[in-house]
């Protein structure tokens, strides 16, 4: 898999029902090259499946914390790209300050948890990193 098959199956985990067009658009690549990667990851067992996700879903990741990754040189896309790319990474985001970049992690053990953060350490380019656990969580707006 490249750089370009992480962004993919990023993009469609965030919207497993997006139209060949949307994908291609958001990934500035043929309609064409988005269908022909999508067959080649189904045919090589990289996605297995389409799912939906529902409310109670989120308890299936009860372990969620922000890390926090300084990476060496210009290789932030590359490296966001792998992030998406892994199922426990539930968002990556870029930052200024101290850290480059910040993931969203949900796994259902410690143990899980400490196997992504380990995997995402080992990433060629990441330089440094600091994880908080999410201990709760308020929304803004709901009671």
């Amino acid at each position: 898999m490249d750089d370009t098959d992480y962004a993919l199956i990023a993009e469609l985990r965030r919207d497993g029902r997006a139209a060949l067009s949307d994908l291609a658009a958001r990934l500035g690549i043929a309609r064409a090259t988005v269908r022909a990667r999508m067959e080649r990851l189904r045919a090589s067992g990289e996605i297995v499946g389409f799912t939906v996700l529902t409310r109670g879903d989120a308890a299936e990741a009860p372990v969620r914390g922000l890390m926090m990754i300084g990476i060496e040189g210009r290789g932030a896309e590359r490296i966001m790209a792998r992030l998406a790319g892994l199922p426990e990474v539930t968002a990556v985001h870029s930052t200024n300050g101290r850290w480059d970049l910040i993931a969203e992690i949900g796994a259902r053990t410690l143990e899980e948890f400490d196997r992504v953060l380990f995997r995402i350490r080992g990433l060629d380019g990441v330089l440094s990193s600091e994880t908080s656990l999410m201990l709760s969580t308020r929304r803004a707006g709901r009671r």
